[in-house]
């Protein structure tokens, strides 16, 4: 027979542990192991910005790609372009890396990620987390979180942009196709990772058929939604392969820049 809160009054509150959480596996190892992840990116990436040594020709580091400013060597230059001229002199990892940063930052996944890693919020499931409310993501700072669909276009652009940079990894110095070396494997390696982790996204996902009713109706549009739902099926896992990939592209391009890889194959 079940008894009523008016016979039994402690069944108005809950339980009250006296631990954390009764789990006895190690819940600690996921989020310590994507703390360790995000930080070595960061603090990797912090370094690129300032390291000079991104142009080894035919070869450009992901992270200073494209170079938009008259003080970039002619060779790192976007169609030998410099579209803003002489008024940037900072280095060009300032000024493009928060376009495929922000695009990270807001990406669902990664929200997980550094939620659980950093914030502890949760850290786990059936895991309390230490903050004392919650407000989710209706004020600031997160609220910023919604314009992850604008970063995504930017995002689209700079993927674009490495893959003909990979693309311009198969040239010799002097311009001529044929050249194979292994950056340029690197490079083309990283771009279809970085690609299939951009297009895997959930607002890519939403955009090209996320509003329709009737799939018959939209045939080329249920299409490409079938496969960016398979992409966005491994979207954390490419989330996680192109973050490496970009970080060992670029630190290969600047090793062979600073002549500390030099083969005749590199």
């Amino acid at each position: 027979m079940t008894q009523t809160t008016a016979e039994n009054p402690a069944r108005k509150q809950r339980a009250q542990l006296k631990v954390r959480t009764l789990r006895t596996d190690r819940w600690w190892l996921a989020p310590a192991l994507t703390f360790t992840g995000l930080l070595t990116f960061l603090i990797y990436g912090f370094w690129a910005i300032f390291d000079q040594s991104y142009l080894a020709e035919p070869y450009i580091a992901p992270f200073a790609s494209p170079c938009l400013a008259t003080a970039c060597p002619e060779g790192a230059r976007l169609f030998g372009l410099a579209p803003i001229g002489d008024w940037y002199t900072w280095p060009p990892g300032l000024l493009i890396l928060g376009l495929p940063g922000g695009f990270r930052l807001t990406c669902y996944y990664y929200r997980k990620s550094y939620y659980r890693s950093f914030w502890l919020s949760p850290p786990a499931c059936s895991v309390a987390e230490p903050h004392g409310k919650y407000t989710g993501e209706t004020r600031l700072p997160l609220i910023i979180q919604n314009i992850h669909r604008y970063f995504f276009y930017f995002a689209v652009i700079i993927g674009l942009i490495l893959t003909y940079d990979a693309v311009l990894a198969f040239r010799d110095k002097e311009g001529n196709w044929g050249h194979v070396g292994l950056g340029s494997i690197i490079l083309l390696v990283n771009a279809i990772l970085i690609l299939a982790y951009t297009f895997g996204c959930h607002s890519c996902r939403h955009i090209t058929a996320g509003r329709l009713n009737h799939f018959s109706k939209h045939p080329l549009r249920y299409k490409a939604w079938t496969f960016v739902s398979k992409l966005n099926a491994k979207h954390q896992q490419f989330a996680w392969a192109s973050m490496f990939s970009v970080m060992i592209a670029d630190l290969y391009v600047r090793l062979v820049a600073k002549g500390i890889i030099n083969f005749p194959f590199a």
